[in-house]
């Protein structure tokens, strides 16, 4: 699983790459967790406010921090 952080490397880009980071380890997910700070990639996924979260190729959020459950529940979607 590839999991895409978008952000400029502001607080809140930095917060939701710490909440992914702990519901990998609490769901013993494999998966790469890389961060996009290049601003033409970002807009290549269509997202014009930061932080986004991006599985598999799938913004799944985009200008919020979603909770953790959240982050959970999407990953374990693309575990099934």
């Amino acid at each position: 699983m590839k999991i895409e952080i978008l952000g400029t490397g502001c607080p809140k880009c930095k917060k939701l790459n710490e909440l992914t980071e702990e519901v990998i380890n609490e769901l013993s997910v494999p998966a790469e967790i890389i961060k996009v700070t290049d601003i033409n990639k970002i807009i290549n996924y269509g997202v014009m406010i930061t932080p986004a979260l991006v599985i598999d190729e799938n913004v799944k959020v985009a200008g919020k921090i979603p909770s953790k459950e959240e982050i959970a529940k999407w990953i374990e979607e693309k575990t099934k």
